[in-house]
């Protein structure tokens, strides 16, 4: 009979290598809640690539693709060296502007399995280094925050940095572990995920959006709970749990979409619970890039989570927090879509 540590073990494993680990968690297709069941969410519009880490089936490893704008997926690995590895987001990016434009060049002359078919991964499934992240960038969440906590302090002056660990990487459709035992008060957090292609310390404002490879969709998906009553009230353990990070389903480069005014949602069951656009962001990423860098260097695949909108479970009235069986969908439009579904351990 699988147990509590069973689950927690291999929802982990099959985040970091892709493994299927029964039908309950198997990935799903996202869905659309206006286009009725069994229709996925298409790809990003426009000629964005669109850069995935995933196994074209169950038996396979995982690998690097793109996808195409009708959906297909051309498989990486296939065509011999190109100057990275085609199983390492990381290499791809490492690999520098040369490695990207010959992907650019395999993306449109190549073929494969429509999306729906194949299984994605986040599209860095194991980093080496912890997710960078910002708090209270939306001048509205602060606030909101400030309401909860019954405080009346200044806005600060600097980005509030912290980080979430390795293992809350979560995959785009994966599941997200409820566990009662660790916490009650699962929250939501739509954010854009910056990704470094550029090694740096001390990177001037003006220099930073060139040390940016791409952007990605993520949850910052937080244990309310555990971040205010427990620990202190820091926020690292709350925002760490292992599954509590899913993103993706992708990496659409730099060059090829604006991150000045994107609009960002979260849906639970198909309500709209964030509604914003990333113009409202208070320090925009090269200022985010500047500061976080001010000593401390950053390097090729680090992910930057950049601060979360109104509209978060923990600041209604009353609080609304997930539950079991709960699907939790994070948007940002032409860029990508999540769907999580919370889902319980085995007691």
């Amino acid at each position: 009979m699988s147990t509590r540590r069973d689950f927690l073990h291999l929802s982990a494993a099959a985040t970091a290598a892709g493994a299927l680990v029964g039908p309950a968690l198997a990935q799903a297709p996202a869905q659309d809640p206006a286009s009725g069941p069994g229709r996925p969410i298409p790809p990003a519009g426009g000629d964005a690539l669109r850069l995935v880490t995933f196994r074209p089936d169950a038996g396979s490893a995982p690998r690097l693709g793109a996808v195409r704008a009708d959906g297909r997926v051309v498989d990486l690995s296939r065509g011999g060296a190109q100057g990275f590895d085609p199983t390492r987001m990381v290499s791809l990016i490492e690999a520098g502007p040369a490695a990207l434009a010959a992907v650019r060049q395999a993306a449109a002359s190549g073929d494969g399995p429509p999306v729906e078919t194949v299984r994605l991964l986040a599209p860095i499934p194991a980093p080496t280094r912890n997710i960078y992240a910002v708090g209270w960038n939306y001048l509205e969440h602060f606030a909101e925050g400030q309401a909860v906590r019954g405080t009346n302090a200044e806005y600060p002056a600097h980005p509030v940095f912290f980080t979430k660990g390795v293992n809350t990487v979560n995959g785009p459709y994966d599941p997200i572990p409820y566990d009662p035992e660790v916490s009650t008060a699962i929250d939501w957090e739509v954010e854009l995920a910056v990704i470094i292609g550029t090694a740096g310390r001390n990177i001037k404002e003006a220099d930073a959006m060139g040390h940016v490879f791409g952007y990605s969709v993520i949850n910052d998906t937080t244990a309310r709970d555990m971040q205010i009553k427990l620990h202190g009230g820091q926020w690292f353990k709350g925002k760490s749990l292992d599954g509590y990070g899913p993103i993706g389903p992708w990496i659409v480069p730099a060059s090829d979409l604006d991150p000045g005014d994107l609009h960002l949602i979260t849906r639970v069951n198909g309500v709209v619970k964030q509604d914003a656009s990333t113009q409202q962001m208070y320090f925009k990423v090269a200022r985010i890039i500047a500061e976080l860098s001010r000593g401390l260097t950053l390097v090729p695949g680090d992910i930057i989570a950049t601060g979360t909108p109104p509209g978060i479970g923990n600041a209604r009235k009353p609080p609304e927090f997930l539950k079991p069986g709960d699907v939790m969908e994070t948007e940002i439009v032409g860029l990508g879509t999540l769907r999580n579904v919370i889902q319980a351990v085995p007691a």
